[in-house]
């Protein structure tokens, strides 16, 4: 099993930037790919952001496509969202989530999910 922590998140206004950070512990070897995900209240959970653990080959949701880069830092086993830009839009819980399959952008696929960072843009 792999255990995730996010950490990162927090209030700032519309144009502002945040840093997510996304820690694993356990069994990361057999990670296929971490996705970072949202859910603002009363709405599905959705897609932002992964990266292959292996290739590093990334992929994005539209709506983020430009403002936000995932990256991951091997030493420290830990994955960022850089996110840039922001809008009010953007306000919601963010979620790291793993893989075993393959670097899914449908979250019902993912394994292993972290308790999830509150950020709020305010406009």
């Amino acid at each position: 099993q792999v255990q995730l922590l996010e950490s990162g998140g927090g209030s700032v206004q519309a144009g502002g930037s945040l840093r997510l950070s996304c820690v694993a512990s356990g069994r990361t070897f057999s990670m296929t790919a971490v996705g970072w995900f949202r859910q603002a209240p009363g709405k599905e959970r959705e897609f932002v952001a992964l990266i292959n653990w292996s290739t590093r080959s990334t992929r994005y949701a539209d709506a983020v496509q430009g403002r936000f880069t995932i990256s991951r830092d091997n030493a420290k086993n830990t994955v960022y969202l850089q996110m840039y830009s922001l809008e009010p839009e953007d306000t919601a819980v963010y979620y790291c989530a793993s893989s075993y399959g393959g670097p899914w952008i449908d979250h019902r696929r993912y394994d292993s999910w972290g308790q999830g960072t509150q950020v709020t843009v305010s406009s």
